[in-house]
């Protein structure tokens, strides 16, 4: 059964940005997890974001994600006004090709800590699962989950693999 209270809330630094979540959301919305997104940029509304991340625990949010690009600064900003674990995920935004947005992400000083994902919506699907991990550690409906999802993965492989093998016999019968 789904909490009735919102656990994990997604910082987008720009609409923008939805594109590469929306697959992120899709998976949490499928495993019957309560989120928020809300749009507020480290640099055009600092006020908000900060609000945001301050308020956060009080309203009982457990995890956030942080989605920006080019210097992307958010995940920093709401890590360093909360204690909740804030996951950055960097956005291939800019002319660098989301170079500084991962670093801008990733490099942060000693005692503000980002989990940081991969660019794009890779990135913001793992942050997805990695948000749900977190959640996990308190709840046993989500780490069957989380079990039955990594066994999923797996038969996909070998799905997969018995395809390639199968047509690469097929060429081989015929060479």
């Amino acid at each position: 059964m789904a909490h009735d209270k919102v656990q994990i809330g997604i910082v987008l630094g720009s609409a923008s940005d939805w594109p590469e979540v929306e697959p992120a959301v899709q998976l949490l919305h499928e495993w019957g997890i309560r989120f928020e997104v809300v749009v507020a940029s480290a640099h055009r509304s600092p006020h908000r974001a900060h609000a945001y991340a301050s308020e956060a625990e009080e309203r009982g949010l457990q995890v956030i994600i942080a989605v920006a690009g080019a210097a992307a600064h958010l995940a920093g900003v709401l890590a360093s006004v909360t204690i909740l674990p804030v996951i950055g995920v960097p956005i291939a935004s800019s002319p660098l090709q989301g170079m500084d947005s991962l670093l801008a992400t990733a490099q942060m000083p000693a005692g503000i800590p980002v989990a940081t994902m991969a660019l794009g919506s890779a990135g913001a699907r793992n942050a997805a699962i990695l948000a749900v991990q977190v959640l996990a550690r308190q709840d046993a409906r989500l780490r069957e989950l989380l079990h039955s999802f990594k066994q999923d993965l797996a038969r996909q492989v070998e799905k997969s693999s018995r395809q390639l093998e199968e047509k690469i016999a097929r060429l081989n019968q015929t060479a």
